[in-house]
Parts: structure tokens; sequence; C-alpha cells
């Protein structure tokens, strides 16, 4: 009974620290405020050892209503012009071979860091998959997980800024006028009884994802229009970035001062290699260089759809291309660990013979 109390101060804490966090960043007029406010508050409480976490359940509700909020953008005008989205995710694709590629490189040729966990540590947006890959004995689970949280919490907070520093301002679709609390309780609870049914299945981002389908069928049947009112959405956007600031509490601070370096120079190439590709997708597309940034970006799924929203980007583009590259990185990570392994192999063979 005690542990439950615990746990029940613990999320009492973090959402009282995410809700004060986003509402000073949304007095302060930020870019994305809710969700950068939750992030940076809660990350802080987290660096000062303040027990905070988010729950399962409270995440899945929060990852619902940003995918209704998601499926709110899909319209049949929206859908007429997803027929251009391969291009852009050919390019995503050539994006994530050459930031695991130049990252990994880097991490491991200046850092005492093997190439294995380089590679697990720069697979971008896929903690839960590369530490299950990690558990099974491949690379060094504890700095993976370093690494990986640094630039996920790095990316939620920072990325709004420069796309507002630099004047990248949005002009992609609009949200419309919020819809009813009924109609978007209903979409919302129909999403949180399918995605409990499918957990079984491992779905990456299930919750979001069954939530931007069941908005999206609901909207473009016209049974509904119109995204979840303001309050769910910065109430899913304070407990999304609360969610990513935790992840700084399973972090010591010794390990903090040993991967930063690791974590702040890999993140500035993925950041600098996504604006690379992201630029001519953009200008294939017609479309705005910050909505395919934010589609590129190195981010968490359910952080950068939460971004696309608050930003005013076409949401359900940014969510595809993120899901897109979850798909990628299944493929792309073993064969990227095979490699490695048959590249380390002929080097220590050839070092042998070299001795003999």
């Amino acid at each position: 009974m005690a542990m439950d109390h615990a746990k029940f101060k613990s999320v009492l804490l973090t959402l009282s620290i995410g809700l004060a966090g986003a509402g000073l960043a949304s007095y302060a007029r930020l870019p994305a405020a809710p969700l950068i406010g939750a992030s940076i508050s809660v990350s802080l409480a987290a660096l000062m050892r303040l027990p905070v976490g988010v729950p399962l359940p409270l995440r899945n509700i929060a990852f619902a209503i940003i995918g209704c909020s998601l499926g709110s953008g899909i319209t049949k005008q929206a859908l007429a012009q997803s027929v251009q989205w391969p291009i852009s995710l050919i390019i995503l694709g050539l994006s994530v071979a050459a930031i695991m590629l130049i990252c990994s490189w880097f991490i491991s040729h200046f850092y005492p860091i093997s190439a294995e966990t380089a590679v697990l540590s720069t697979a971008p947006g896929t903690i839960a998959y590369v530490l299950a890959i990690a558990a099974g004995g491949v690379g060094d689970v504890r700095t993976i997980m370093v690494i990986q949280n640094i630039r996920l919490v790095l990316v939620t907070t920072l990325l709004p800024f420069i796309l507002d520093h630099i004047g990248i301002h949005p002009t992609a679709v609009q949200a419309a006028a919020d819809s009813s609390y009924a109609g978007s309780l209903v979409i919302i609870l129909i999403t949180l009884g399918i995605g409990f049914s499918i957990r079984k299945w491992q779905i990456p981002a299930s919750y979001l994802l069954v939530g931007m389908i069941c908005s999206g069928i609901a909207h473009y049947l016209d049974l509904v229009s119109g995204r979840p009112p303001f309050p769910l959405i910065f109430f899913g956007f304070t407990v999304t970035g609360s969610v990513v600031g935790s992840r700084f509490s399973s972090i010591s601070r010794q390990d903090l001062r040993r991967l930063l370096g690791v974590a702040l120079g890999s993140l500035l190439i993925a950041g600098l290699l996504a604006a690379l590709f992201a630029y001519p997708s953009a200008v294939i597309l017609d479309i705005p260089f910050g909505q395919s940034f934010v589609a590129y970006a190195p981010g968490g799924v359910e952080a950068m759809a939460a971004m696309a929203i608050a930003l005013g980007y076409d949401p359900a583009f940014v969510a595809v291309h993120h899901l897109f590259r979850i798909f990628l990185l299944f493929l792309f990570v073993p064969l990227s660990i095979k490699l490695v392994r048959k590249i380390n192999h002929r080097s220590h063979q050839s070092r042998c013979n070299n001795d003999n």
C-alpha cells in the first residue's frame, strides 16, 4: 500500500511540474510551449533526482489524444496530396542510412565505444527496439540508453527554438476549429479500447497510430470535424513532454558527464544530415522546409507528431514519415550490426595475418 501511495505522489509531482512548465512556456509564448515546457521542467526535476515518472496508462491516454489530433488532418484534400509522399519517404530512407552510417563512424572512431554500441546509439527514434536488441547481448545497454535518451530530450526541447530562431514559421495546413468534447471523447475511448486489445502485438506507437486511423476515418466520413478541444490537446502535450523529461531519471550524473559530448556531437551531425535531406524533399513537394525537417528529425514519433501539431505543420505528413522510419529501422539495424561484425572480423583477421 505504501508503494502505491509513493507511486501516486510521484505521478502527482510529475504532472504538477509538467503543468507548471507548460504553463510558464505558454505564458512566455514559446514555440510548442506545452511540449517543451513540460520536457524542460521535468528534465530538470529528474536531474535533481526528484521521483518523477509517468505510468503507462497515462502515457497511452496522452498518445491516444495526440493520435486523434493527427487524424483530424486526414481530409480528402490531404489524401489527394499524399500521392507525392513516396518521393519524400524514399529520401527519408536515404537520410536514415546516412545518419546511422556517419554517426556510428563518428562515435566509434572518436570515443572508446564499440561499433555495435555506436550503431544502436545512433538509430533515430527506436529506443525500445534498440534496447531490446542490446539486452540480448549486443553492445553496451547503458551507453545506448543514455545517448538515445539525451538525443530525444534535446531534439524535443531545442528543435522548436531552432526553427523559430532561423525564421521558419509554419505556413502548412492549419488546424480546423475544435470539435465537441463528446465526439472527441468517443474517438479517444475507441482508440484506447483497440489499443489495449492489440497490445500483445507490440506495435510501435500503437495508441498514436490507432488514434490517427480512427480519427482519420471519422473525419474522412464527416462523422466529426476539427481536432480535439484545446484543453485535451494541452493535457496530451504536457504528459508527452513529461514522459520525455522523465527519461533523465534513469541517467546518473556520472553517465551524463561521460556521454554528453558523444550525444551532442552525434546529434549535431544527425541534425545537419536530416536538414540536408529534408531540403530537397521540401522543394520537390512544395512544402515548408520546417515541416519536412520535423518529419526527418531524429526524434521519437509521439514527440515529433505533437510538435507538428503545435507548430501548425501537417501532422499526418510528419507522423507517417516517423512511422515509416521505424519500419526502416527494423530492417536497417540488424543489417548494420551484421555489417559491423563482418568488418570487425575482417579487421581482426588482417591484424592476425600481419602479426604472423
